[in-house]
């Protein structure tokens, strides 16, 4: 990634197909983006899955040692899957301030985009991203969600609010087609 900064407008893009998208993140966007990442990535999954997973794991432990009665079972495990549910969300939301609380100092975001990566300036960093810095992409209902490839583990995300037109959002998804797997 270089981070020395980057055009501002489409001219050092391809102009037939670059896409500018203006927006200021949100701790919502984040969340979003991660609740999707849970859905619909088999990391994502497994890490959503593993909180539960392993508090019911110790209860059956505790439950056995214990040398519980089947009642005692089902009521710990009831309990245990629902405490590691909460837990997995409110970690979720944890992590998804986290991310915000990093850019959320780069106020509003201006990104442009075509084939060759994308070019993104907030009020106090610019930097340039080629797209294969990403392994696959996203869509929610209202972002596209750009999942960190091989090198990078990351995740970066976009919010369609920020399309100057509503077909600049039909426009990065081709962009986003041609250059990344959608997932």
């Amino acid at each position: 990634m270089d981070t020395r900064g980057g055009d501002l407008s489409p001219e050092g893009t391809d102009r037939g197909t670059a896409v500018e998208f203006v927006y200021r993140p949100t701790a919502a966007d984040f969340e979003e983006a991660l609740r999707a990442r849970a859905r619909r990535t088999p990391a994502g999954r497994a890490e959503a899955l593993l909180v539960p997973l392993a508090a019911a794991a110790a209860a059956v432990v505790v439950a056995v040692l214990r040398e519980a009665t089947p009642i005692g079972w089902i009521i710990s495990l009831v309990v245990s899957l629902g405490i590691g549910a909460w837990g997995t969300v409110w970690a979720l939301r944890i992590m998804a301030r986290r991310m915000f609380s990093i850019v959320e100092p780069y106020g509003e975001c201006r990104m442009v985009a075509d084939d060759n990566g994308a070019v993104s300036t907030g009020e106090r960093v610019s930097f340039t991203v080629d797209w294969s810095v990403f392994r696959e992409y996203l869509e929610t209902p209202g972002l596209f969600v750009l999942l960190g490839g091989d090198r990078a583990a990351g995740v970066a995300v976009l919010p369609k609010r920020g399309a100057q037109d509503p077909a600049d959002v039909d426009r990065l998804r081709a962009i986003l087609d041609r250059n990344l797997k959608r997932r």
